[in-house]
């Protein structure tokens, strides 16, 4: 179904795969007639051609300008005051600001309203787009309005993958938004490109979510295809709807990928036509020979029907395994989750779920990016039509991905279908995929096309002895649950016949009520600020040399962004940081933030001139070779966390933010979960150390890390710190590959004082 190759590849006219071993260059030259060079053999692949055209670097260190910006309401305040603080006067290019995640005004007030009236007068004030509350979530409108082959979009949403239209789209933390808002650029290095070959056409009831599950279970661990770009290709792809493409592409951002492009067809220009934007379109496919560091070879036909239980989107097992050893399959997850979150005594409730050999589940979504496509909710009203969606325990929802959408269902008839069978049609909304909607109760287990099941993403939390769980699966596949009243069934057991309706795209919804002021900048506009809006507090330089106190040591595999800075409950802080930075790491270690707080008090003391009690401290850091002379006066003072691989999951630049509000200087990690997290660190001005010491300390441990800013400087590759106790240990640490421009953010403290620094 599904292979990896273990070495690059070399495509040959877009179907020949010629793996790179010894016979590579003879059976190229057989069937090419000429000498074949990997390096030129690069430059063919369809990443290539993009990102060279976005590039004013070379051909290794790229810098990067996009064509257009996109964010919602959890980060664009941040982003834009963030660039506000850096000297922006105008969006200079199309910057989307959409409202789909604090979409719901907090109860008792209208805090989040408050965020979205700020957005609408940036838009007006700086030049940009405006998108409403419950119009589209973020991708729906980008893949309509914004999408065209060739171009590239920034967005503050890990899932922002626009690749199957032929759009390379990468997702970052805001920091990353706000260096092109004041004209920077995207700097990296130039990234390894994946081939995803498709052949063969998927099964009656498989759907888009099952092909990239399978991919997604297959790739995650073994990390190949980290940070890099994933290219599709095969002769699979021609099979393929365009929304079908849409609900793999999203799903890539859960492969730890840095970006996704498919080759396009007729099928791609006719979704340009049908959105009016036949403009936007142009044939992408590789060049005749094309070099990829390696190939995920899939077999559509031979995808099943694949649910990815709790807590990753990559513990995967077919349905049909899962059903045939339901009881042993769910008891391993339930005891791997639970030792996870550190709560081995508390139930899931698991093994409820599977008696008399069936699988039942309470509740099934269908929503969002991945499944609130139009061509997922009619396949699901076709496969309802005329059943229940149950009438006791199971309960199912369906939110389209934008109003145009909506209205289609509602004028082809899919809307009254599933309203008939008792589900609730709701609007575009991203809730269900962070908690903040259709949260089920305590020990539920909730199905859904969605793009995430990490602990908390379905409203619970753990630490007050509340939980439920959520496991991915197709909206086809939960229909055919909901059929059978909650017992788990693929929709290949049910014999499922689905109308193909015709797509038809009415702009005029969005002209009607989105506001659109690209390129038309009114510098005399209020911002308006709600009472929660607050700036940015200051932050202070790298010094010289730096004491950190580790008020966090976490050994899980993984630590995800939400465990970082929780999603759901937060929600109406994110444009505050000093009350968002009250919940970091609540969930997955309470005691954080009173550490945290501890350090930056010793730190305010020492710069007061405030005496600190740390004789002791200093007294062993003197006792180190080559450190006299270390004073309160010559040291800074910060905390860290350590985790062996933080990062996972989404983009929001508060899992770092939040940190640094509360005092923190780095992290210190085995290695990163993804770039975007790396990078949301360094904008904050945090040391993203990366260690294989970390036996050597402990919790509340100090390091004293000698000349740091002169190591940042120039450029070290290994430096020293010192575990400070009854005798100094040294650790080795590294700073990891840094573009100058991130040194000098992380020598300035922040993105903010780099940019103030450059202004003056």
């Amino acid at each position: 179904m599904i292979r990896l190759y273990d070495a690059g590849v070399y495509l040959l006219n877009g179907s020949d795969i010629i793996p790179d071993d010894n016979d590579a260059k003879a059976m190229l030259r057989q069937k090419t007639g000429s000498e074949a060079d990997r390096d030129t053999a690069r430059k063919g692949t369809m990443t290539y051609g993009i990102l060279q055209s976005h590039n004013s670097g070379t051909d290794k260190e790229l810098r990067i300008t996009f064509d257009s910006l996109t964010s919602h309401d959890i980060t664009y305040v941040s982003i834009i005051q963030t660039a506000r603080a850096s000297g922006m006067e105008k969006f200079p290019m199309p910057y989307v600001l959409t409202n789909c995640h604090n979409s719901l005004c907090a109860v008792g007030g209208t805090i989040n309203e408050d965020d979205h009236m700020f957005a609408l007068s940036a838009a007006k004030k700086y030049g940009g787009v405006y998108v409403p509350p419950h119009m589209a979530v973020i991708h729906s409108y980008n893949r309509e309005m914004m999408s065209g082959v060739g171009r590239m979009i920034l967005g503050s949403d890990s899932h922002t993958r626009y690749g199957a239209l032929g759009t390379m789209a990468v997702g970052e933390g805001g920091g990353e938004l706000a260096k092109q808002l004041v004209g920077r650029t995207y700097d990296l290095q130039y990234p390894g490109v994946i081939a995803v070959y498709l052949t063969g056409k998927p099964q009656n009831g498989v759907g888009p979510m099952d092909i990239a599950l399978s991919i997604i279970g297959a790739i995650y661990e073994n990390g190949y295809v980290k940070n890099k770009v994933m290219e599709f290709v095969g002769d699979g792809i021609d099979c393929l709807p365009a929304e079908y493409r849409n609900g793999i592409d999203v799903m890539t951002t859960e492969t730890a990928c840095l970006s996704s492009i498919w080759k396009t067809d007729s099928t791609i220009k006719d979704y340009y036509r049908i959105h009016g934007r036949e403009n936007a379109y142009k044939d992408l496919e590789p060049a005749g020979l094309a070099y990829y560091d390696g190939m995920i070879y899939v077999d559509l036909s031979k995808v099943e029907p694949t649910i990815a239980l709790p807590f990753h989107p990559s513990n995967t097992y077919t349905i049909r395994e899962l059903k045939e050893n339901g009881a042993d399959i769910l008891a391993k997850v339930e005891k791997e989750c639970l030792n996870a979150l550190g709560m081995p005594g508390l139930s899931m409730k698991l093994a409820s779920k599977y008696h008399k050999g069936e699988i039942y589940v309470d509740q099934g979504i269908v929503a969002g990016c991945a499944g609130g496509t139009f061509d997922s909710i009619a396949a699901v009203a076709d496969m309802l039509d005329g059943h229940s969606a149950g009438n006791g325990t199971f309960r199912m929802s369906v939110y389209p991905g934008s109003q145009p959408a909506y209205l289609e269902l509602v004028k082809n008839g899919s809307v009254a279908k599933l309203m008939s069978a008792g589900v609730i049609v709701r609007s575009a909304f991203c809730g269900p995929c962070f908690g903040a909607g259709d949260t089920p109760a305590n020990g539920e287990l909730s199905i859904r096309h969605a793009t995430r099941n990490f602990p908390n993403r379905e409203g619970s939390k753990p630490g007050e002895g509340q939980i439920s769980s959520v496991a991915l699966m197709d909206a086809r596949s939960i229909a055919a649950t909901a059929i059978n009243g909650g017992r788990l069934t693929a929709a290949t057991d049910l014999d499922m016949v689905c109308s193909t309706p015709k797509y038809y795209f009415d702009k005029s919804i969005y002209e009607n009520r989105v506001y659109d002021g690209t390129g038309r900048p009114n510098a005399e506009e209020p911002l308006l600020f709600g009472p929660n809006i607050k700036d940015w507090p200051e932050i202070p330089a790298l010094p010289e040399n730096i004491l950190l106190k580790v008020v966090s040591y976490i050994t899980d595999p993984v630590t995800t962004t939400d465990e970082l800075i929780p999603s759901g409950e937060t929600s109406s802080y994110r444009s505050n940081p000093l009350r968002l930075a009250e919940f970091t790491l609540s969930r997955k270690d309470p005691a954080y933030v009173g550490k945290a707080k501890e350090v930056q008090a010793l730190e305010e003391g020492r710069r007061n001139g405030m005496p600190a009690d740390l004789d002791r401290i200093l007294e062993s850091i003197n006792n180190i070779e080559g450190c006299k002379g270390i004073t309160l006066n010559n040291i800074g003072i910060g905390s860290a966390i350590y985790a062996h691989k933080p990062g996972d999951g989404s983009a929001r630049e508060q899992a770092a933010s939040c940190q640094r509000v509360l005092g923190a200087s780095a992290n210190l990690a085995r290695e990163y979960a993804t770039k975007r997290y790396r990078s949301n660190l360094i904008n904050w001005g945090m040391l993203p150390f990366v260690t294989e010491d970390s036996d050597k300390f402990v919790l509340d441990d100090y390091i004293f890390i000698p000349n740091i800013k002169t190591h940042v400087i120039e450029k070290a590759e290994k430096i020293t710190g010192y575990v400070i106790g009854g005798e100094a240990k040294p650790i080795s640490i590294s700073l990891g590959s840094l573009t100058d421009s991130e040194r000098r953010i992380l020598v300035e403290g922040c993105l903010i004082n780099y940019y103030k620094a450059d202004m003056a």
